[in-house]
C-alpha cells in the first residue's frame, strides 16, 4: 500500500502521519478524521493531502483500503512439517506414484546428460538435485538463470528435469520449450498434473500437497520434491548396477 515512491514524496508532516498509521493501523481504521488529526497533531487538510497521494478520494476511502491491506496481510496458521509429511506419505502409497518414479529413473539411465531447471526455491532444489544425482554416478548440471543461452550440441540424448510448484513459471516454461525443441527428454516435478509444465513433459511426477501462502509469498513445502529427487536417484543407481 505504501510504496517506496509514495513514501519518498511525503513532507515532514505527512511522514509523521505515516509513522503513526504504520504503528497504529488497527486503531486508525475505526477513527474519524478529526480524531486522527488530534492524535497526530496535524490538520485535517494534511490528512486529506496524504490520502490523495495514496490515490484515495478522501479519508473514508483510505480507511477502506487500509482495512483491505490489513486483511490481506493477516497472520495465517502455518501447518507443521509433520502434518505436511503425513499428507504426502499417504499419496506415495499410490502404485501410480511409484511407477512414475521408476519410469523417470529408467529414462535417466538411458540418457547421457541430465539437466535440472527451476526458478526461486525450485532453482535451489535444481542445484541440489544436480549434486545428488552426480553423487550417485550420473553427472548433472543445473540451470536457474532464466537468461542463460542453451546450445543444441550439448543436448544430444539428454533428459531435463523441470521443477516448479505451480507448473506455470514463465521462465521455466520458456526454457523447457527451448530444450524440448532441441530434442531433450522432459521430466517434470510439479504440485499437480494440470499445469503447463506437466503437459509439456514426457513424464510428470505430481505430489499434490496443499499450497500455502504467507504475506503473498508461496511457502508450499518442498519436502516432497526432495523425496522425489532422492528416491528417483536411488532407483536410477540400482537400475544402472543391474545393467552392468
Amino acid at each position: 500500500m505504501f510504496t517506496g515512491d509514495v513514501i519518498a514524496s511525503f513532507n515532514e508532516l505527512e511522514t509523521s502521519l505515516y509513522n503513526y498509521i504504520s504503528k497504529n493501523s488497527e486503531k486508525v481504521v475505526y477513527m474519524r478524521i478529526r480524531d486522527l488529526a488530534d492524535e497526530t497533531h496535524v490538520s485535517t487538510s494534511t490528512i486529506l493531502r496524504f490520502c490523495r497521494k495514496l490515490k484515495c478520494e478522501g479519508f473514508s476511502e483510505f480507511k477502506v483500503k487500509l482495512k483491505m491491506y490489513l486483511d490481506e496481510n493477516e497472520e495465517v496458521n502455518i501447518k507443521s512439517s509433520q502434518y505436511v509429511m503425513s499428507e504426502f506419505v499417504e499419496r506415495t502409497k499410490n502404485g501410480h506414484f511409484e511407477a512414475a518414479l521408476l519410469d523417470a529413473a529408467s529414462l535417466i539411465v538411458q540418457s547421457d546428460n541430465l539437466i535440472f531447471i527451476g526458478s526461486g526455491s525450485s532453482g535451489i532444489l535444481a542445484e541440489y538435485g544436480a549434486r545428488y544425482f552426480s553423487s550417485l554416478g550420473k553427472f548433472s548440471m543445473y540451470v536457474k538463470d532464466p537468461y542463460i543461452p542453451i546450445h543444441a550440441n550439448y543436448l544430444q540424448n539428454s533428459t531435463t528435469i523441470a521443477l516448479s510448484v505451480s507448473g506455470e513459471n514463465r521462465f521455466t516454461v520458456s526454457h523447457l520449450n527451448e530444450l524440448k525443441q532441441k530434442g531433450s527428454n522432459i521430466i517434470s516435478i510439479t504440485n499437480n498434473k494440470h499445469c503447463t509444465i506437466a503437459n509439456m513433459a514426457d513424464i510428470n511426477i505430481s505430489y499434490y500437497v496443499t499450497e500455502e501462502w504467507y504475506k503473498k509469498s508461496n511457502i508450499t513445502t518442498q519436502i516432497p520434491v526432495v523425496y522425489i529427487l532422492e528416491e528417483t536417484a536411488r532407483k536410477m543407481q540400482k537400475l544402472t548396477e543391474q545393467s552392468e
